[in-house]
């Protein structure tokens, strides 16, 4: 039997919901993400990138927007302990950013406010400063060049 993919199943309804009913929810189940343990967070990034492309992009468009915007308005720790655990999956995982719309998602963010692009960028440069050479090589290989001109990394 099939693992069931109760993250991914989430995020498919979330990206069809209304803003009004999007945020607060998402907001939500973010909040309860840094409290889970390590492999339960894991899990769900799993389940993410998995979800992620399957959601027809209007939809996905919508939801990561709203992800971001949550994100750039939380602690920066938190803010770091999510991409840091998005990052690390992705090392492991590579084809599954492949499967993504990266310059739809690179639109999305240019998108946001200034003071909230530049929270997102921050923290992104943090983690690259953390990686080894070669973490951040095999990230160099699928982040397209326009996107890491804009986060500066």
């Amino acid at each position: 039997m099939a693992a069931q993919n109760h993250a991914g199943n989430i995020i498919v309804n979330l990206a069809s919901l209304p803003d009004f009913l999007r945020k607060p929810i998402l907001k939500k189940r973010m909040d309860e993400f840094f409290t889970m343990s390590v492999p339960d967070r894991h899990e769900v990034i799993n389940n993410a990138l998995a979800a992620g492309p399957t959601i027809p992009f209007p939809n996905f468009a919508k939801l990561f927007k709203t992800w971001l915007e949550i994100l750039a308005s939380i602690e920066e720790d938190k803010r770091e302990v999510m991409f840091s655990t998005y990052i690390g999956e992705i090392l492991k995982n590579p084809q599954k950013l492949i499967l993504f719309n990266l310059d739809g998602i690179l639109g999305i963010f240019l998108e946001l406010e200034q003071p909230k692009k530049e929270a997102i960028s921050n923290t992104i440069r943090q983690i690259f400063s953390k990686l080894t050479d070669q973490e951040r090589s095999s990230l160099e290989w699928i982040i397209p060049q326009n996107a890491k001109a804009h986060l500066g990394i």
